[in-house]
């Protein structure tokens, strides 16, 4: 396909994509195993408890896991939307309260290796979505590898996940370090897990804000405080969102008042509200 044919096709996908605005938030940490995906479910349900329409981009490609978590059944994915045998919403996934799932690809697809029409394929799917969208949230895959930051750099607000533990701080420093120096995000949003006391969520907090007030141009606010909580590992083994298997629980309870937090956001007022905006912001070219 000539590129200029090619361009056509993604300008024409983007000016047919529905003009709703949506608030784009992507959850990491780094470092593995600081409970980034049951942030982002449990937020998720949070959120559509709240009434807002979610929906869940399992972002880790090499070892989704968003629908394992919930005991999900899935039979396509990302890769069937790319190789054009099934839409967006054919492969959609919904989850308890009615939280919609895209699920990932078990590593078959790298975006950061499309070609360009696998690019365009992929904005024009998300053109041509037909459900209904307030909020976007992306699970992303633990490490600093270009997949992870593309997806923050491409939303609009960046949640970092941390726990009380010395990898923790490092992986996630060194995230927002990268972020920050290469990609001119400057604002994240951190969530304090599985601490012991509101008092250690916010020395974890404290020790984060020591090392990047001295060495980055950042600006971070602590959002949440979860506490540990052994019915989140109840609930894993019952393959449930804590949530929605103790609703009242102290780490439910956190992740509810995040929610809160997290719908008052306030929208963009420009292009960066919609989905084109992140697609086209995820799949351009790496600055050098």
């Amino acid at each position: 396909m000539p590129n200029n044919q090619l361009a056509d096709d993604q300008a024409s996908g983007l000016r047919q994509m529905k003009k709703q605005m949506v608030k784009v938030i992507s959850i990491t940490g780094g470092k593995g195993g600081v409970g980034k995906t049951n942030v982002t479910l449990n937020l998720a349900m949070a959120l559509a408890q709240l009434g807002k329409k979610v929906m869940v981009l399992d972002a880790d490609l090499g070892l989704a896991n968003c629908d394992v978590m919930l005991g999900l059944r899935v039979e396509r994915n990302l890769s069937h939307v790319l190789a054009g045998t099934a839409t967006l919403d054919d492969i959609l996934v919904e989850g308890p309260f009615g939280i919609k799932i895209v699920p990932a690809t078990s590593g078959s697809q790298n975006m950061t290796e499309l070609s360009s029409v696998e690019h365009a394929s992929l904005i024009r799917a998300f053109s041509e979505l037909q459900t209904a969208v307030d909020v976007l949230l992306v699970d992303t895959a633990a490490g600093i590898s270009d997949m992870v930051l593309s997806f923050s750099r491409a939303s609009q607000d960046v949640l970092v996940v941390v726990c009380d533990e010395p990898s923790s701080i490092t992986d996630a420093y060194a995230l927002m370090k990268i972020l920050s120096r290469d990609h001119a995000v400057e604002k994240f949003k951190i969530v304090a897990n599985m601490v012991r006391s509101l008092k250690e969520g916010q020395e974890l907090f404290a020790k984060l804000t020591r090392v990047t007030d001295r060495f980055l141009d950042v600006s971070l606010e602590l959002v949440a405080t979860v506490p540990h909580d052994e019915n989140v590992r109840k609930a894993a083994r019952k393959q449930k969102a804590f949530i929605e298997a103790f609703p009242t629980t102290p780490a439910s309870m956190a992740i509810k008042t995040l929610a809160l937090k997290a719908a008052k956001w306030p929208l963009p007022v420009n292009a960066s509200g919609h989905l084109e905006f992140f697609l086209e912001q995820l799949v351009q070219p790496q600055s050098e």
